[in-house]
């Protein structure tokens, strides 16, 4: 009944998207001071437990089960109502189940990314709230629109892994974020583990590959070039980055090498599985020059993103949606079309459109939330915790003996 290449290839892919989290705990963990690393990373983990909750209850509903306007899906599908072991994802030949499992993975990880940008500010129950909120009224929404028939894949836009979905919007949400919260009145004077960073983006780097490959959800020539095309683009982007940073800053930094690997995988993301290995050499080397750009834009606008979640993850997934738009070939895959440089402009004028509309809606609606929770709940830790650091303050628990 059900193809088992396709199906262990999924499960496989399904892990490698969960270890994506971790990973980015660590990533994120390095680079806050010591004082705030569990903090952090607690955010991160967090998602993976309240997420699949609420995925479970009614999230792969809301995503994927019928439509409600072309913009969120209904309630028939809630508590994972009808489905059984037998319940085929018919187009892939796998159970559903690991459809449901491997899209989960996604959306544990999506809100994870948004902590990046108001570290060592937020109390914890307001971003379990903003958590909740954000998934119910942000990303499910955008899910269903994008990839669960609703009407921006009824329109035409194509996004291979989560360009819109996961990269763009979070960046917005993160833009939202950290002019909500303002600046950190105590700002941490540099990453405290640099290595901590690089085994987080190891993690990612690698889970990466279950995230763009695993989008085709079968086994094919497809699958293989969104894997390599994932690798390409973020090797390219890593050494421009590296490069970039020997120029303006006198010096090569390992973590800018790291944070342009990161800005590669983000950019290839909705274009992996649609466009030609030397697109994806294109794509790697505008989203080190880019993003680096982006992120020396936010110092010099004074925006407190502490960890460049806007400049790597926002910026880059929009312009990963762009160059899809410019760069995309149906010859690569039966399911795409051709983009501007193909002869298609009317498919790169989509894709920009839909990306400047999620990128609004994303941010307005984020901002809007956090002003609603802070009626409900201080959204902001107070000064004397910011100081002291939040893991001891909010938690109770310390990473590092402090001497």
């Amino acid at each position: 009944m059900f193809d088992t290449g396709n199906t262990g290839f999924m499960l496989v892919a399904t892990s490698l998207v969960m270890l994506m989290t971790p990973g980015l705990a660590f990533f994120y963990g390095g680079l806050v001071g010591r004082r705030n690393v569990l903090t952090i990373m607690f955010q991160s983990f967090v998602s993976m437990g309240v997420t699949t909750v609420v995925w479970y209850l009614v999230g792969y509903s809301l995503c994927f089960s019928g439509d409600v306007g072309g913009v969120i899906g209904n309630l028939d599908k809630a508590f994972l109502h009808g489905i059984d072991v037998t319940t085929p994802y018919a187009s892939a030949g796998i159970p559903l189940f690991v459809f449901i499992a491997y899209q989960m993975m996604f959306a544990i990880i999506t809100p994870a990314l948004i902590t990046g940008a108001f570290a060592n500010r937020v109390r914890f129950g307001a971003y379990l709230l903003f958590l909740v909120a954000w998934l119910i009224l942000v990303y499910f929404p955008m899910v269903h629109m994008v990839w669960g028939g609703g009407i921006l894949q009824q329109w035409g836009v194509q996004d291979f892994a989560g360009g819109i979905v996961v990269h763009n919007i979070a960046g917005m949400a993160a833009l939202a974020s950290i002019i909500f919260v303002g600046k950190r009145l105590f700002p941490d004077k540099g990453p405290h583990s640099i290595p901590l960073v690089a085994l987080g983006t190891g993690l990612l780097w690698f889970g990466w590959y279950g995230f763009n490959a695993g989008s085709e959800l079968r086994v094919d020539g497809v699958t293989a070039i969104a894997f390599l095309n994932t690798d390409i683009a973020a090797s390219f982007a890593g050494v421009v980055w590296m490069v970039m940073a020997w120029i303006f800053e006198k010096k090569p930094k390992f973590l800018g090498l790291l944070t342009g690997a990161v800005a590669g995988l983000a950019t290839i993301t909705p274009a992996a599985g649609y466009v030609t290995t030397t697109s994806a050499v294109l794509i790697g080397c505008l989203a080190g020059a880019v993003c680096y750009f982006a992120v020396s834009l936010k110092a010099k606008m004074k925006l407190d993103d502490a960890l460049d979640v806007w400049g790597v993850h926002g910026v880059g997934g929009f312009l990963g949606i762009v160059c899809l738009g410019l760069w995309a070939d149906a010859s690569v895959n039966s399911a795409g079309v051709n983009g501007l440089f193909l002869g298609n402009p009317t498919f790169f004028f989509k894709e920009l459109a839909a990306v400047v509309i999620t990128s609004v809606y994303a941010f307005g609606m984020s901002y809007g939330m956090l002003w609603v929770i802070n009626k409900i709940t201080p959204v902001k830790v107070t000064n004397q915790d910011e100081e002291n650091g939040l893991d001891d303050a909010l938690h109770g628990e310390t990473a590092y003996e402090m001497i």
